[in-house]
C-alpha cells in the first residue's frame, strides 16, 4: 500500500512539473516574439530614417542648384534683353545705311560739281591773293584737279582733300612766316627773304638788308621801300617768324583802304 501511495505522489509529481514546465514555455512564446518583432522594427525604422535622410539631402542638393540655375536664368534673361537691344540698334543702323546706300548715287552726282566749283574758285583765289608761296599753292590747286579726273578716288576723298586745301589757305590768315624765295628787281632775279604777316603784308629783304621792299595790292606790284625807314623792322620781323627772337611790337607797311602801302 506504502509503495502505491509512493509511485502514486511520483507519478503526481511528474506531471505537476509537466504541467509547470509547459505552461512555462507557453508563458515565455508570446514575450520571445514581440521582442523580435520590435528589433524587426526598430530595424525597419532605422532603415526607414536613413532612407529619409539621404531624400533629405537630396532634396536640398536640388533646391541650392535650382537657386543657383535660377540665378543663372535671370542673368541670362538680362543678358539676352541687352542683346535685343543691340540687335534692334543693329537693324536700325543697317536700315540707315542701306537708305543712305541707295541716295549715295544722287548725292554723288549733285556733290561733283559742286566740287569742281570749288577747285576753280580756289584757284582764282590763289590768281587773286598776294604773292605769298605762289608755287606751292598753285601746285596745290593742280593736284586738286587733276584729282577731280581720277575715277579710283572717291568723291569722299576728293571732298576731304578739297576742304583740307581750304583750310590751308584759311591758316595762312592767322600765321607769320618767313622763307627764302627769288624776286625779280630791276630786271634781274635776286635771292630775298620774305616775311608773310597773315594776309595783311607780304615784304622781302635781302641778306644783307640793303634791299626792303613790300607787296603793293592795289598796282600789284612790288614796292621799294626806304631802308632807313623800314629795314629793322623787317629784319626784326624776319626773327620772330624764324622764332629767332621773342615777339614783340613791329611797325610794317600795309595796305591802305582807298590802295597803296603804308
Amino acid at each position: 500500500m506504502e509503495i502505491l501511495s509512493y509511485r502514486k505522489s511520483l507519478l503526481a509529481g511528474v506531471m505537476v512539473a509537466a504541467l509547470s514546465g509547459a505552461a512555462s514555455s507557453v508563458a515565455q512564446t508570446p514575450v520571445d516574439a514581440v521582442t523580435t518583432a520590435g528589433t524587426q522594427r526598430i530595424e525597419e525604422n532605422a532603415e526607414a530614417q536613413e532612407a529619409v535622410d539621404i531624400l533629405s539631402d537630396a532634396v536640398s542638393d536640388l533646391a541650392a542648384e535650382y537657386k543657383q540655375l535660377s540665378k543663372v536664368v535671370e542673368g541670362l534673361e538680362v543678358y539676352n534683353g541687352l542683346l535685343q537691344k543691340q540687335v534692334d540698334n543693329q537693324n536700325a543702323e543697317i536700315n540707315a545705311l542701306n537708305d543712305s546706300i541707295g541716295k549715295v548715287a544722287l548725292i554723288e552726282r549733285q556733290i561733283v560739281p559742286l566740287m569742281v566749283q570749288m577747285v576753280e574758285t580756289l584757284d582764282a583765289f590763289v590768281a587773286l591773293d598776294v604773292p605769298f608761296l605762289l608755287e606751292e599753292r598753285s601746285g596745290r590747286v593742280a593736284r586738286l584737279r587733276a584729282m577731280m579726273e581720277r575715277s579710283d578716288v572717291t568723291a569722299a576723298e576728293k571732298f576731304r582733300r578739297i576742304l583740307e586745301a581750304y583750310e590751308i589757305e584759311n591758316d595762312y590768315g592767322r600765321t607769320i612766316e618767313a622763307y627764302k624765295g627769288s624776286l625779280d628787281l630791276d630786271g634781274a632775279k635776286r635771292e630775298v627773304n620774305f616775311l608773310r604777316v597773315g594776309r595783311v603784308a607780304l615784304l622781302y629783304q635781302n641778306d644783307g638788308g640793303e634791299l626792303t621792299g613790300a607787296w603793293d595790292t592795289a598796282s600789284r606790284s612790288w614796292q621799294t621801300l626806304a631802308p632807313e625807314t623800314y629795314q629793322r623792322e623787317v629784319a626784326a620781323g624776319l626773327k620772330i617768324a624764324r622764332k629767332q627772337t621773342a615777339p614783340d611790337l613791329l611797325v610794317l607797311p600795309v595796305a591802305a583802304p582807298n590802295g597803296g602801302v603804308q
